[in-house]
């Protein structure tokens, strides 16, 4: 079982599948490295992909120190990972939890990324939310040390954000479920506690993400609305930036509909690879609903 030991002695599980450019895949709260299968599978046919379970997950350690556990601590490990890998500067692929740390990446390790994919990133970021989602980040954390994540699973995993995975793939759904059930409950909540309530909001990173010059795509499902608002802010902040909302999609897009975020992911990646993604003409936001400026 491969592993990479961390700068502060956190041993992380990683998978490794097929050569040639380095991509990375960061999971959600509610996945871990299976959860990338299908992108393991469609991607090892051209490119070397990585994905690795995040510290509170096992078979990667499940340190006990609250203070092991940080947003800024999940973009270092995506750096130990890319680093010790030799993996740099590689294509990084984030989902919820992960597309957060895939962004932070972004900001603090520019030289380590290729790219950046952020999906389904955003949740308690939009202004007004952000007192609304750590009380229920506190009340979910205090239900998984309480009844066990085997158990809390049942609840969590029916998230109105996650509904329409049921509807339209109970099978992938069950598993998705069963899958969540065999996560750790100390490392559920230490990662929910000091990473999820503990994140500042995308909203207050905004000097900093227009700074930012790295290609960037950001996907989101429209029915997963917690999503949508920050999404939107992301395309307006990051000049290197496009969006794409999927149809009849919720957060777990990757495993609701892999066929087309795959072959989203290829296009955009295959852009960044052939030298094609520019930043974003200024003109573009003038502020003109209709008339433009003639050439010259």
């Amino acid at each position: 079982m491969p592993t990479i030991t961390t700068d502060d002695g956190v041993e992380l599980h990683y998978e490794e599948a097929g050569h040639g450019t380095p991509l990375v895949f960061v999971h959600e709260f509610a996945g871990d490295a299976r959860s990338w299968e299908p992108q393991m599978r469609f991607f090892a046919r051209r490119y070397r992909c990585i994905a690795f379970n995040a510290r509170g997950y096992p078979p990667s350690a499940v340190p006990q120190d609250p203070a092991a556990y940080s947003q800024d601590r999940a973009a270092d490990d995506i750096a130990q990972v890319i680093g010790q890998l030799g993996l740099a500067p590689a294509h990084v692929v984030g989902l919820s939890m992960g597309a957060f740390a895939t962004l932070h990446l972004g900001l603090r390790y520019p030289w380590l990324a290729r790219s950046l994919t952020a999906a389904g990133v955003g949740y308690g970021a939009a202004p007004g939310k952000r007192d609304q989602f750590r009380a229920e980040v506190d009340a979910t954390a205090d239900r998984i040390a309480g009844e066990g994540m085997w158990k809390m699973a049942r609840t969590y995993g029916r998230g109105p954000t996650r509904l329409v995975f049921e509807e339209k793939d109970p099978h992938g759904y069950a598993e998705f479920m069963s899958q969540l059930a065999e996560h750790d409950t100390d490392g559920a909540v230490l990662t929910m506690r000091g990473v999820q309530r503990e994140r500042p909001s995308l909203f207050e990173l905004e000097a900093e993400f227009r700074q930012m010059k790295l290609p960037t795509f950001i996907v989101c499902g429209d029915e997963d609305d917690p999503t949508l608002e920050p999404g939107l802010f992301l395309k307006r902040a990051i000049s290197t930036s496009a969006l794409m909302v999927m149809p009849r999609c919720g957060h777990t897009m990757n495993i609701e509909d892999p066929d087309a975020f795959n072959r989203a992911v290829l296009d955009f990646i295959t852009w960044v690879d052939a030298g094609r993604w520019w930043e974003r003409n200024p003109a573009t936001l003038a502020g003109g609903i209709i008339a433009g400026t003639a050439k010259s």
